[in-house]
């Protein structure tokens, strides 16, 4: 078993609190804007809702809840 001085230990603690504050921010950055093919994922997505919508109509539950969704990702700014 190795035994760490108490300097090597704050050290791997400064170390270990460093990357996880840098993989948080880039995770963080990451997320923030989507690209044209995700804009272009997401009207494909809606096209192939409609069309199944048309095949097999939903209930005024099922629509009530769709429309409290996408009040939602409106207000997240999706």
């Amino acid at each position: 078993m190795t035994t760490y001085s108490r300097f090597q230990q704050g050290m791997i603690r400064v170390l270990g609190s460093v990357l996880l504050v840098m993989g948080s921010a880039l995770v963080g950055v990451g997320c923030e804007r989507e690209g044209p093919v995700e804009k272009a994922g997401k009207q494909v997505d809606q096209a192939v809702e409609g069309a199944k919508d048309k095949l097999n109509p939903e209930g005024p539950v099922e629509k009530a809840g769709k429309k409290v969704d996408q009040a939602v990702d409106d207000a997240k700014g999706k």
